[in-house]
C-alpha cells in the first residue's frame, strides 16, 4: 500500500505552485499597511473563501469524517452556532474595527481600556494559536506520513519550510489568495473522496442511506444536557456561538481577514456568507465519514486503526489510482497551509515591539521584524507539530479544545469593551484573569465537554469584571 510516482509529482508539484504563487505576491509589499491588511483592498467574495480556508484545515478534512465513521453528525449542531456567531460578530465588532485604522484587533482593546487588557489578550493569542496551528501542521504531516511511510517529522519540516517561505515573502496577501485558490482544491478532492467511495459501495447511494439510518449515523441532533458531551444542541448554539464570537470576532488570526476588506460592507458580507459555506462543507465532510464506515462493512480494513483519524488517508493510499490518490493528498495539503504566521507577525510588531522597544522604527526596520517574526512564530508552531505526535486524542477534539481554552477571557474583554462602558481596564483585567482561572480549574478537575470552554471563560470574565466595577466604583478610584 503506497503511492506511484505520479502521486509524489503531483503532490511536489503543488507544493512548489503554492509556494511560488504565495512568494510571487513579495512585489506588493512595500509598507506594513501592505504586508498585514493588503492596503484593505479584498473584496467580499474573497473575504468569504478565505474565511472558509482559514476555518477549514486538515483537522476538518480527516477528523468530521471520523466523526460519523465512529459515531454521527451531532458536529452539525456546533455549525448552527457558526451561523448565529458570524451575525453576532458583524453586528457588535465589525462596526466598532471599521472606525479606526487598525492593524490587530489587539489595538481595539488599547484604545478601550488601556495597555494591560491589550498585552494579556495579545499573549494568549499568541500562545494558544502556536498550539493550535501546530496541531493542525501535524495533523497534515500524519496523513502524508501515512501515504508516503515517511517519518512525521521529515513531513513536518517539509510542509513549515514552504508555509514559512511564501508566508514571510508575500504578507497577508500571499495568505488569503492562496487560501482562495485552496479552498477550491480541497473541496474538490473531497468530491472526489465522496464519488470514488460511491464507485466503490455495492448498492451505491441508497445502501449509504440504509447502512446510515440502521446505525444511527444520520442523527445530527441531540437534546442531552450532559455538560461533558461534546456535541448537543446546548453546546452548539450557546458554545459554537461563543467559540465563533472569540475566534472570528477577536482572534486576529481571522480578524486580521476582516480587516482586510475594502469595505465594512464587504467583511460583514463575506463573513456571513462563510457561515453557511462552512455547513455545507461540514455536511460533505460528515457524509464521507457514512460512505467510509458503508464500504468498510463489504470489504476488511487493509489495516488497523491506530486512531479513528486515519481511515480516510487509508482508504485514499489503498484504492485510488493514477494521480488521484496524489491529488487529495494535495487537497489535504491545500487544507492546511492557510497559515497565521503573518497574524502572529502583526500582532508581534503592533502590539510588542513598536510600544515596547522601538515606537519611532522607519518602515524598513518595521518591514524587517515583521519577516522576521515570521519566521520565529514559525519554527515555534513546527516545534509544536513535532511534539504533537504524542498525542493520544483525535486532532479535531484537540485543536479545537486549544483554541477554546483561553479564548473566553479575551472574548470577555472585547464584550465589556462593547457592551459596558462603566467597566475600567483593572475591573476588565482581574475578570480575565479570574476566566483563565476557572478554566484551567474545569480542564484540570472536570470533564465538561471544551465545546462549553469559551462561553465559560466568556461568563466568568464578564461577571468578575462587573462584579469588580461594583465594588470598587470609579468614583472611589
Amino acid at each position: 500500500m503506497s503511492l506511484s510516482g505520479v502521486d509524489y509529482l503531483v503532490i511536489g508539484a503543488y507544493l512548489v505552485a503554492i509556494t511560488a504563487f504565495g512568494s510571487w505576491f513579495a512585489r506588493y509589499q512595500k509598507t506594513t499597511r501592505d504586508y498585514f491588511l493588503t492596503d484593505r483592498s479584498v473584496p467580499w467574495w474573497a473575504i468569504c473563501f478565505t474565511i472558509v480556508a482559514t476555518e477549514t484545515s486538515t483537522l476538518t478534512f480527516i477528523g468530521v469524517p471520523a466523526q460519523t465513521y465512529t459515531g454521527n453528525m451531532t458536529f452539525l449542531q456546533l455549525a448552527l452556532g457558526y451561523i448565529i456567531g458570524r451575525v453576532l460578530v458583524s453586528v457588535l465588532f465589525i462596526p466598532a474595527y471599521f472606525r479606526g485604522d487598525l492593524f490587530t484587533s489587539y489595538e481595539l482593546l488599547q484604545r478601550r481600556f488601556g495597555t494591560q487588557v491589550k498585552t494579556l489578550s495579545a499573549v494568549i493569542f499568541l500562545v494558544t494559536r502556536s498550539l493550535a496551528d501546530g496541531i493542525r501542521l501535524f495533523s497534515t504531516a500524519l496523513v502524508i506520513s501515512i501515504v508516503t511511510q515517511l517519518p512525521v517529522t521529515w513531513v513536518v519540516v517539509v510542509l513549515g519550510a514552504a508555509m514559512i517561505v511564501y508566508t514571510m515573502r508575500g504578507g497577508v496577501s500571499a495568505v488569503i489568495w492562496t487560501d482562495v485558490v485552496q479552498m477550491f482544491v480541497y473541496i474538490a478532492g473531497a468530491a472526489a473522496v465522496a464519488i470514488a467511495l460511491l464507485g466503490r459501495i455495492n448498492g451505491g447511494w441508497a445502501e449509504v442511506v440504509r447502512v446510515g439510518s440502521e446505525t444511527g449515523r444520520f442523527v445530527f441532533f441531540n437534546p442531552s444536557l450532559d455538560f461533558n458531551t461534546p456535541y448537543t444542541i446546548w453546546a452548539g448554539l450557546l458554545g459554537g456561538v461563543a467559540l465563533t464570537l472569540s475566534t472570528h470576532g477577536t482572534d486576529q488570526y481571522l480578524v486580521q481577514r476582516l480587516l482586510s476588506a475594502k469595505t465594512q460592507k464587504a467583511a460583514s458580507t463575506g463573513l456571513v456568507l462563510s457561515g453557511f459555506i462552512v455547513f455545507v462543507q461540514f455536511i460533505l465532510f460528515l457524509t464521507i465519514g457514512v460512505m467510509l464506515y458503508t464500504y468498510y462493512q463489504q470489504v476488511p480494513l487493509p489495516q488497523a486503526l491506530d486512531r479513528t483519524d486515519q481511515i480516510l488517508p487509508i482508504f485514499v493510499v489503498s484504492e485510488l489510482k493514477n494521480g488521484l490518490a496524489g491529488f487529495i493528498v494535495a487537497a489535504i495539503v491545500a487544507a492546511a497551509l492557510s497559515p497565521s504566521l503573518n497574524a502572529m507577525a502583526a500582532t508581534t510588531v503592533s502590539d510588542f515591539y513598536l510600544p515596547y522597544f522601538n515606537p519611532s522604527a522607519d518602515q524598513a526596520t518595521q518591514m524587517r521584524v515583521s519577516k522576521q517574526a515570521t519566521v520565529v512564530w514559525g519554527v515555534v508552531q513546527l516545534a509544536v507539530a513535532i511534539g504533537a505526535q504524542f498525542m493520544n486524542q483525535s486532532v479535531l477534539n484537540a485543536g479545537l479544545a486549544v483554541l477554546s481554552f483561553a479564548s473566553g477571557s479575551v472574548l470577555g474583554a472585547f464584550l465589556l469593551g462593547t457592551l459596558a462602558p462603566s467597566v475600567r481596564e483593572r475591573d476588565t483585567f482581574i475578570g480575565m484573569i479570574a476566566g483563565l482561572i476557572v478554566m484551567t480549574a474545569v480542564w484540570w478537575r472536570t470533564p465538561i465537554a471544551f465545546t462549553w470552554y469559551v462561553l465559560i471563560g466568556a461568563v466568568t470574565t464578564c461577571l468578575v469584571a462587573l462584579i469588580a466595577a461594583r465594588v470598587a466604583p470609579r468614583a472611589a478610584a
